[in-house]
């Protein structure tokens, strides 16, 4: 059993909310089941029309619970009158309720009660290195991805079946089930582009034209993938909020697995000497800074900047009350002066910052304001987390 890095509080009611099979259930089955007074998972088929016929119903079920008592629904979402009752429950009955969901869209588009501060809010993304620990292997992270079911598998066949079948079954077919969208067919056609920008910045209006919609339309189906936590839009940095929402975000599937199983390009391993490899790396240290960030609250705010000139800092990283850590992200074993020299000029440029560059380079050394160090420990260091956990 790999031990989950998220500490949910058990004495408080809370959602958890993260993509499909990234092992909501399996937390709430292993931490909570033997304590629950009531638990219902509304992908039951059952429980899902009981409860969206009459939500209210759920108070017969719980009317003679003590105190303090747990009740989970898992998948919330499908029934988001449920959360009405839920928060009257909470306040005359002082239940404690653990909400799992894999969208927070069809809560906050359709105005949910989103209980008004009496649930604590989490985030469950797929294992982080920390979490596997020794079974951890940068290749297989990088081909793969570290969705917990498929890092039990032990052949490349079942590997490729199962995030084809999550692609076919969940992002094409599931989010038109939960009505976030109308027409599949534009929807699939967007998902391959998505797959192609994966790591990019976004041209809304050139997407558009490849899939066939308007820009509004692509900017929106973007922000539902944000939403159902299949995806991060990273923003580009501005200490100006309103420069920064005008500027074109990158975007970054949640793992490094579902971009090449649309793109059905997962059939062979990745080579480390091309720039899809470069790509997917940048991408794995990401996701793992907002992982971290997530899990033991460091509160930081990721960005990206580009230059009028064509320079780039991959990741700007600001922690509350600190100053902004400029963050160059390379794939090579060993980083040399000469590879950061653009990234010396920006990191000198942009004063009261510290600068890192992260990479397999297990050697760690300062090339002038650049602190370069393997990426697993970059992360620790400039997130602030121990290195013993």
């Amino acid at each position: 059993m790999i031990d989950r890095l998220i500490t949910p509080l058990k004495d408080s009611s809370f959602f958890l909310f993260g993509a499909r099979a990234v092992g909501k259930s399996t937390i709430l089955r292993e931490r909570f089941a033997s304590q629950a007074y009531l638990s219902v998972n509304l992908l039951n088929d059952d429980e899902y029309y009981s409860l969206s016929q009459r939500p209210d119903s759920i108070v017969e079920r719980v009317r003679k619970a003590p105190p303090k008592s747990l009740i989970i629904i898992d998948e919330v979402q499908r029934v988001p009158n449920l959360l009405n009752v839920v928060h009257l429950l909470i306040e005359e009955n002082d239940l404690i309720f653990i909400l799992s969901g894999s969208s927070s869209r069809k809560l906050k588009r359709g105005n949910a009660n989103l209980l008004a501060g009496r649930a604590l809010l989490y985030e469950l993304y797929p294992l982080t290195y920390l979490e596997l620990k020794e079974d951890f292997d940068l290749q297989s992270a990088l081909d793969w991805g570290t969705l917990p079911s498929l890092t039990k598998l032990t052949s490349r066949e079942l590997k490729i079946e199962y995030l084809h079948s999550y692609v076919d079954t969940y992002l094409k077919e599931e989010i038109v089930a939960e009505q976030l969208i109308r027409q599949l067919p534009p929807f699939r056609r967007f998902l391959d582009v998505a797959a192609q920008m994966n790591t990019k910045i976004l041209n809304y209006s050139s997407i558009g034209r490849d899939v066939g919609v308007t820009p509004d339309t692509i900017k929106e189906y973007f922000a539902i993938l944000e939403e159902t936590y299949i995806g991060v839009i990273l923003p580009a940095y501005s200490r100006s909020i309103r420069k920064q929402q005008t500027q074109a975000p990158k975007f970054y599937f949640f793992d490094c697995g579902v971009p090449r199983a649309i793109l059905r390009t997962n059939e062979s391993a990745l080579n480390e000497s091309t720039s899809l490899y470069g790509d997917t790396f940048e991408q794995h240290v990401i996701l793992e800074f907002i992982r971290l960030n997530s899990y033991f609250k460091k509160r930081a705010k990721f960005s990206y900047l580009r230059t009028k000139d064509g320079a780039e800092i991959d990741l700007i990283v600001e922690l509350p009350n600190k100053d902004p850590i400029l963050v160059e992200i390379k794939s090579a074993r060993t980083i040399y002066p000469e590879d950061l020299g653009s990234f010396k000029t920006l990191a000198a440029d942009m004063k009261h910052s510290g600068a890192y560059c992260l990479s397999r380079d297990s050697f760690e050394k300062e090339i002038g304001p650049i602190t370069s160090m393997s990426w697993d420990k970059g992360i620790l260091k400039i997130l602030g987390v121990s290195s013993t956990i």
